[in-house]
């Protein structure tokens, strides 16, 4: 990592110790309230649950932290790519998805802002800047892309999009602050299912809104409040937790999967393989010049639905599951959430195990599909 990124990752845990008086705990204690005394005027203050409430005002310090810009957040992923939509949309807008990246984000396009007057196009991540962007009010990029792991250049795309008077989102799920920064690449906005790896024990679902553009933060906080898609105190209590060794945990499951992955490419079971790390990889140059680390997450395809559905299975170091970025390896077969991908294709999130028996129960698994 940078010499930035490691002093941030050096004061993550520290962040509340200027405002602790003797006595006081630690760790973040937790506030279940929905009502606070607020006599008078209480401006300034905690007054209703919707409003505010300590835990997520010290996880978004935290985030904030992070990325080096204000946060909103929220009780998931979508939560935050809703409010994003919803708070900055207007019926006659047009917006450009990738369309390969998470499913879910053009269903809400399709299904909701449509009936809103929104228009809504796709275009995949590896040629994302073809075609350019005028028109678009606002740009939504993944990149990498899940499940596939295409890159597309951000400071291009986001370069293109103000000089056609967009505005520039980034889904940053896949890789963290500590793996890719989009904001200095030039994004106006960062969305993150903090979900994954930020909480990194798969217990809570939650998310977050980024930019360093004041009038976004404040649409989207009164959105929340508004709404009422607000995230639970004990959510935001269990991010917290996680966030304080997000370091950690991202540098043991990235170093791994920089390890796996060749050894992936050169297994017989392999008929394809996506990571940006690898050398030859479509992304891996790109990669190396936009992104801080290489991520966890591994692509790759085996002969048959089968086939892939019987190594999942049949590792004793994964887990059969959705979703990723947790202390456990995890894999899918995506064609299961409707991807355009083989049936024989896999999604590995590689996890915190020690990495040579990782591999070796990963090597194992896959030795009996060619058996």
């Amino acid at each position: 990592m940078t010499n930035a990124s490691n002093a941030r990752a050096a004061s993550l845990a520290h962040l509340r110790s200027a405002r602790l008086s003797v006595g006081d705990p630690i760790p973040l204690p937790l506030t279940m309230a929905a009502i606070f005394h607020a006599p008078g005027d209480a401006t300034g203050f905690n007054q209703y649950g919707r409003f505010s409430n300590p835990n997520w005002q010290a996880v978004e310090e935290m985030l904030g932290h992070l990325e080096d810009a204000p946060c909103v957040a929220f009780p998931s992923g979508m939560g935050a790519i809703s409010a994003v939509f919803f708070a900055l949309l207007k019926s006659g807008d047009r917006i450009l998805l990738p369309s390969d990246g998470y499913h879910t984000t053009r269903i809400l396009a399709d299904r909701f802002l449509g009936a809103f007057g929104v228009t809504c196009d796709v275009r995949p991540t590896s040629s994302f800047l073809d075609g350019g962007f005028d028109g678009y009010r606002l740009v939504f990029v993944e990149s990498p892309s899940n499940p596939t792991l295409d890159i597309c250049d951000i400071a291009a795309v986001a370069g293109g999009v103000h000089k056609s008077g967009g505005i520039l989102v980034v889904d940053n799920t896949t890789m963290t602050p500590f793996g890719q920064r989009p904001l200095d690449l030039g994004a106006d906005i960062v969305v993150a299912a903090d979900t994954k790896a930020p909480n990194g024990h798969s217990d809570v679902l939650f998310g977050h809104v980024a930019s360093r553009n004041a009038e976004v933060i404040t649409a989207v906080a009164d959105w929340r409040q508004t709404a009422g898609g607000i995230p639970g105190p004990f959510e935001a209590w269990l991010v917290h937790r996680g966030l304080e060794t997000l370091e950690l945990r991202f540098d043991r499951m990235c170093s791994s999967a920089e390890i796996i992955a060749p050894r992936l490419k050169a297994h017989p079971a392999i008929h394809s393989i996506r990571f940006p790390g690898l050398e030859g990889d479509p992304s891996h140059n790109l990669a190396r010049a936009q992104m801080e680390r290489f991520g966890f997450l591994i692509s790759f395809v085996v002969a048959s639905e089968d086939k892939a559905e019987d190594f999942i299975n049949g590792c004793e170091l994964m887990h059969a599951a959705t979703s990723f970025g947790g202390v456990h390896t995890v894999a899918e077969r995506r064609t299961r959430r409707g991807d355009a991908v083989p049936p024989g294709f896999v999604r590995l999130s590689v996890g915190c195990e020690p990495v040579e028996e990782l591999w070796q129960s990963i090597k194992a698994s896959l030795d009996r599909i060619i058996a």
